[in-house]
Parts: structure tokens; C-alpha cells; sequence
């Protein structure tokens, strides 16, 4: 098990990774997930474990439920896991069209990744539509 200085949701059981620098807009894209119904998983710090059916994101026991807001403060909200399915790495210089999505390698797992700006009032629907796109779906656990 490792931690990732990553922020994280859950939606429908699969786990979105946001990167990038401090002030980049992780946690307010995490923010603006969680207002459409995702779950939080954790916030500038995930635990994540890999596992026979994929890379198990889960909160961090020292940050679990915590969510800083920029110029507001910390709040406290309920958390989940989730299978990682798609990692955003968030830039104001992401491409304006993606064919595919690239891969990165955590933990032994290949999760795939895009470069993703964050900017503008559709980030999190565009960050939903690039986990409908682009993310794995949830293996089966039979």
C-alpha cells in the first residue's frame, strides 16, 4: 500500500485521480464532482493498493474526510474507495483534442491518463464524459 499526493472521487465504484501542483484545481474539480454525486476518496493524499482486479484507491487514515476549499477553509465530508479507472493530470496546457488516452504505470497497474484543464464551469462534466470515454470499467469479481 502506498500513498499518492493525489486528490480523488469515487463515481459508481470507480476512482478518479486528479494531479498537478498545489494551486492547480484538484480539489475544486473534486469539489465540483462531488456536487454532481461522486463520492470523496481523499484529498491531497490517497492510499492505494493494488489488487487482482486493479489499483484500490482509498482515503488516507490522517486526511480521511477532509477537503480543503481555497479562501474558505476544511470541510468534512463522507468518503468512499474505489477501483482507480482514469488519472487526470491537471494543466492549462492540455491539448484541446484527445484521440486516445496515454497510460501511466502506479503501482504495477497501467491506469489510463490524460491531461486535462480544469478551467471553466463543464470541468466536471468533461472530467465525467473523459471517465465514460477513457476509464476502465470495473472488473468483474466473480
Amino acid at each position: 500500500m502506498a500513498l499518492r499526493q493525489s486528490t480523488a472521487v469515487a463515481i459508481g465504484g470507480r476512482a478518479l485521480l486528479c494531479e498537478g501542483p498545489p494551486g492547480s484545481g484538484k480539489s475544486s474539480l473534486a469539489l465540483a464532482l462531488i456536487d454532481r454525486g461522486a463520492s470523496l476518496v481523499g484529498d491531497d493524499g490517497v492510499l492505494l493498493e493494488p489488487r487482482f482486479n486493479g489499483l484500490r484507491a482509498s482515503p488516507a487514515p490522517e486526511t480521511v474526510g477532509l477537503l480543503e476549499l481555497r479562501n474558505v477553509g476544511i470541510v468534512h465530508l463522507p468518503t468512499s474507495s474505489g477501483t482507480v479507472a482514469l488519472v487526470l493530470t491537471l494543466a492549462e496546457d492540455a491539448p484541446r483534442y484527445v484521440a486516445s488516452a496515454g497510460s501511466i504505470e502506479i503501482e504495477g497497474c497501467a491506469i489510463p491518463h490524460l491531461v486535462f484543464d480544469p478551467r471553466g464551469p463543464a470541468a466536471a462534466v468533461r472530467a465525467e464524459y473523459a471517465l465514460a470515454l477513457h476509464g476502465l470499467a470495473l472488473a468483474d469479481t466473480v
